[in-house]
């Protein structure tokens, strides 16, 4: 099964996220697309980030399923496999709270990311998973 990982592009934790899930996805089959690209336009997600708060949407390449907030998390480390797999025991905690905790890094993600003028350049890893 293959994935695409929608993420906020204009978000420095997201893409280093992003970069991280890459590195971790030996199998590499989740492709990344940033939310303001035309791919998401094209899934129907133009202007998911800033309705949001910068979510990530994991969506299987077929479009058929579509996961946002905590689940798509849960839903990531179930697809890089391995022992990220153990993460999906977080589907026990209720949504309402998996999806608070998720709403409040995500409000703070600046602080955990620090801002920055410039862009970190995406290592030829991610770029050739990179849609548009």
């Amino acid at each position: 099964m293959r994935w695409i990982l929608f993420f906020d592009g204009d978000c420095a934790f997201c893409s280093a996220s992003v970069r991280r899930a890459a590195r971790f996805d030996t199998r590499e089959r989740i492709s990344l697309a940033p939310l303001q690209g035309k791919l998401a336009a094209e899934k129907g997600l133009t202007g998911y980030a800033a309705k949001s708060g910068g979510s990530m949407v994991l969506m299987r390449e077929s479009g058929d399923q579509v996961f946002i907030r905590s689940d798509a998390l849960i839903e990531l480390a179930r697809a890089l496999g391995g022992w990220w797999r153990i993460l999906t025991v977080a589907r026990l905690i209720p949504r309402p709270l998996r999806d608070r905790v998720y709403d409040l890094v995500a409000s703070h993600r600046d602080l955990l990311s620090g801002k920055s003028d410039a862009c970190a350049m995406p290592d030829p890893a991610v770029l050739k998973r990179l849609l548009d």
